[in-house]
């Protein structure tokens, strides 16, 4: 069963996103990962073959000789590394395509480059990033779930783009619920998993210690473990997070549901910095992107020798063909 090719969108044209795309293209080609880009190709090196496309289903028949292009053209010269709020319109078109053609079923997965938030909010951009952008364009606004994954490890976040103080004040049990339920679906729908193993991450050292580190844990995560498991869901925590990502722990659970940004990034990035993905859940639509950022430092251009590592976005495109072909299996199993 062959899902639809993939929506790659640009990112930030003076970051390093047109030169990765066409080397992920490079390594691709003669897989059955198809994708289309929706950016300008002017931007792409010149040793990458390029076909301009009116439609993604297009896509299929040129991308064993030439990386399939929706154009979407930057309105001001784009010098590498230096990123202007004058491209931003072009930035956001380009995301506004990929979700639309996912939505319609003509793509099977939005993949993204990385943007420059602070870039878009000059242009008046009013959301904190990605993914939320993605969930206001999906209409499924707040139900948005943030997954970094690799091969070692998935962990999903109750929060986001919050500061630190901000995503304790806001915990509740009911989020840890939602989260976990949303999380607990897109491991049967999207990755297979018949009974997903959850596990739930303490807040303070040694998850409280009985209350004595803290009694958040007692007051709203053990709360919403019991309504977890009165739900059905395989769960068990909270766990003290020193030690709940070491190898022997990981074996006992297939997703971890960490408290706060940095909980879950700072274990996965470092298991894996290069080929971690960034997964959006509670979409309509799949979505991963690359776990880094757009790189303006060594971004070269057009004809530069990148010093840019593909391994994140290589990777981003491999797990959303995954899940995509297997969406689509699990989808056909319930009709």
């Amino acid at each position: 069963m062959k899902a639809a090719p993939l929506a790659l969108t640009m990112g930030d044209p003076a970051g390093i996103g047109p030169e990765l795309t066409g080397r992920v293209w490079q390594a691709l080609r003669d897989t059955g990962c198809v994708f289309f880009w929706i950016g300008d190709p002017t931007l792409l090196g010149e040793a990458i073959v390029w076909q301009e496309i009116t439609h993604p289903a297009e896509a299929r028949a040129c991308f064993a000789h030439a990386l399939p292009v929706q154009r979407v053209s930057c309105p001001e010269v784009v010098q590498p590394g230096k990123p202007s709020p004058q491209n931003a319109p072009a930035v956001i078109e380009s995301i506004k395509q990929a979700v639309h053609y996912s939505l319609a079923g003509q793509a099977g997965a939005v993949v993204t480059n990385p943007i420059a938030k602070h870039v878009l909010a000059a242009a008046g951009f009013p959301h904190p990033g990605h993914t939320e952008f993605l969930a206001s364009l999906c209409k499924a606004s707040g139900q948005e779930v943030m997954m970094l994954a690799c091969p070692e490890l998935k962990v999903a976040l109750t929060s986001i783009h919050v500061s630190l103080q901000q995503a304790i004040k806001c915990l509740s049990a009911e989020r840890i619920v939602e989260v976990s339920k949303i999380t607990a679906k897109a491991l049967k729908r999207d990755f297979g998993l018949t009974n997903p193993r959850l596990a739930i991450a303490g807040l303070n050292p040694h998850a409280g210690e009985h209350g004595m580190m803290g009694d958040e844990e007692v007051r709203i995560i053990r709360p919403a473990i019991e309504v977890l498991t009165k739900e059905g869901i395989n769960v068990i925590g909270p766990m003290p997070p020193d030690t709940m990502f070491s190898a022997a722990v990981r074996s006992h659970y297939d997703a971890a549901i960490c408290l706060y940004h940095d909980q879950g990034l700072i274990p996965v990035k470092t298991l894996d910095m290069a080929g971690g993905v960034n997964i959006t859940l509670g979409l309509p639509i799949i979505r991963t992107s690359p776990d880094h950022g757009t790189a303006f430092d060594i971004a070269v251009g057009r004809g530069g020798k990148s010093r840019a590592d593909c391994s994140s976005l290589l990777s981003a495109m491999r797990m959303a063909h995954d899940m995509a072909h297997q969406r689509a299996v699990t989808e056909s199993h319930c009709k």
